[in-house]
């Protein structure tokens, strides 16, 4: 068989069909925008740093283990990719220009500022919590995962990822607390 037919038809793996990259970037690109953001990207670099998540998993589709999910080795590259930005973001600098470019802005409308108010204090809070805390309370409070799932996508025993959970629920509620229940 040629190369060219080889390459031509999708990768599959024993657990997991991978189908077209397209269907793949489809289905986790949402997922993707939100674990980066969850993980401290900032919101202007989501967009690089999911084009990385991207490029990185289209070269590894080969070594997704069985029985996992694609979710989760996805989420697995998040990590790595969002360290690395959390990692380069003191050494860059704002570039000053003479003047700030205009940008054509709507009529704010009270829930979309509220809305983005509670955003920017949740963000906030889960910036103050250790990073394994924080990556196990993503992806089960934000994402939804099972706990099982929490616990293989962050390399850890189950009843450690509870305990992360645990504690970071504590960190969250503190340092929300104030705004929970006047709201």
């Amino acid at each position: 068989m040629s190369s060219a037919t080889q390459s031509d038809k999708p990768r599959t793996h024993p657990a997991v069909a991978i189908g077209s990259f397209r269907e793949l970037f489809d289905a986790h690109a949402r997922f993707v925008w939100r674990s980066l953001l969850g993980l401290g990207v900032p919101e202007n670099d989501v967009a690089d740093a999911s084009q990385q998540v991207f490029v990185v998993l289209q070269g590894k589709l080969d070594q997704i283990d069985e029985g996992c999910r694609v979710s989760t080795f996805v989420y697995g590259i998040c990590l790595r990719v969002a360290s690395d930005f959390r990692r380069r973001a003191h050494v860059r600098r704002e570039r000053l220009c003479a003047m700030p470019p205009e940008r054509p802005t709507a009529a704010p409308q009270e829930s979309a500022v509220s809305h983005r108010e509670a955003l920017d204090r949740l963000r906030v809070a889960l910036d103050a919590i250790d990073t394994a805390q924080r990556e196990v309370f993503v992806l089960y409070e934000i994402e939804e995962l099972a706990m099982a799932e929490v616990a293989r996508a962050v390399g850890c025993p189950l009843q450690t990822a509870y305990s992360r959970l645990h504690a970071a629920r504590k960190s969250v509620v503190a340092a929300l607390g104030e705004h929970v229940e006047g709201e």
